[in-house]
């Protein structure tokens, strides 16, 4: 990749079986401008050929496809050029996505269920998705590699930790959460950017994937140590306590216009910080746009543990950075030193 295309516009090439995928993605990027499609393929192989000869700044990749299916593209194309990868995918096939993310995709979209809504919802994420490249750190997306499972710590009384990702948080999460030994008394709250039956499968990954039970968040389950609660695609996690003080994940349906993101980062935050006060800290990682940036303010005023991820880490710092400018972020840190201080934290009485 020829550096980012902060200038000029974003080359992308289209890697699809389907001729009517390939022309409805082309007609969306035809149609908007900042976008040139420098290549079409409808298989791996040719694909290949043409990421090679052509080197777009994105791949926009199918997985199920003929003489090369998406898997094989990605094991042979990363190592030897690193290049972003958004993977398109129907619903039916969640735990495909997690798989390409683990290959080294950067990201992916799901395909629409042919509503008018559900049209204009994937034309915007594709968008958007593609426009990331202008940010996106090539070298930390590449660098995604397992950290070692840090000292466990001396048990006490359960701290809370909510963390908000979009734009490569899948991938960091898994990193993050699989370094903190399971008997570490903190319990996970996560609000990641993911369209709704995908977060579930989310969660199974992250339970295989770390010492934690994981699950997607239920109104009423319990925040306890040693588990992770991922909010629903499309639905809001808070938390609040209930009458004999144990404190419960409220799953929320997003109201009006004022929910651009749903999950709501902004929102989980200034529930825990509502809820939990010191014992809570908040941590923003890679991720598109700015939600965190109110949150993380609500839980600094209530005296919770606030930290970012650093541009040296982070695939997209967009989120942290925002978060970061508020003046409300204790530290600013990389992904393994995040991991570092939420060790020290469940250790602080």
């Amino acid at each position: 990749m020829n550096g980012n295309p902060s200038a000029g516009a974003v080359r992308v090439l289209l890697v699809d079986d389907s001729s009517t995928s390939r022309a409805h993605l082309s007609s969306i990027l035809a149609d908007a401008p900042g976008f040139e499609i420098v290549g079409q393929a409808s298989n791996g192989e040719e694909g290949l050929r043409q990421a090679t000869a052509l080197e777009p700044d994105i791949v926009v990749l199918d997985l199920e496809m003929p003489r090369m299916d998406g898997f094989t593209f990605l094991r042979l194309l990363l190592p030897r050029r690193p290049t972003p990868v958004l993977v398109v995918s129907s619903q039916s096939r969640r735990t495909d996505v997690f798989r390409a993310l683990e290959l080294g995709a950067l990201d992916f979209v799901a395909k629409p269920n042919g509503t008018a809504a559900s049209l204009e919802a994937f034309r915007e994420e594709i968008l958007a998705k593609c426009a990331a490249v202008r940010s996106l750190r090539l070298e930390n997306l590449a660098a995604r590699r397992p950290m070692p499972i840090l000292a466990a710590s001396p048990q006490l009384a359960p701290r809370v930790v909510a963390i908000g990702s979009s734009t490569g948080g899948p991938q960091a999460l898994q990193q993050l959460l699989g370094a903190i030994p399971g008997d570490a008394p903190l319990a996970f709250l996560v609000a990641q950017h993911m369209p709704e039956r995908f977060t579930a499968t989310f969660a199974d990954r992250l339970a295989r994937a770390t010492a934690f039970d994981a699950k997607e968040a239920e109104d009423g389950d319990r925040v306890a140590a040693g588990r992770i609660l991922v909010a629903p695609g499309k639905r809001h996690l808070e938390v609040a306590r209930d009458e004999g003080g144990e404190l419960r994940a409220q799953v929320r349906a997003p109201e009006g216009e004022g929910s651009r993101y749903a999950p709501s980062v902004d929102r989980l935050f200034s529930s825990v910080a509502m809820a939990c006060g010191s014992a809570a800290c908040a941590v923003v990682l890679t991720g598109m746009g700015n939600d965190g940036r109110q949150g993380i303010q609500a839980v600094k005023r209530s005296g919770g543990l606030t930290l970012a991820e650093s541009e040296n880490t982070a695939v997209v710092y967009g989120m942290p950075k925002a978060a970061a400018e508020t003046g409300a972020v204790d530290e600013v840190l990389s992904l393994g030193a995040v991991a570092e201080r939420l060790i020290r934290f469940s250790r602080e009485g």
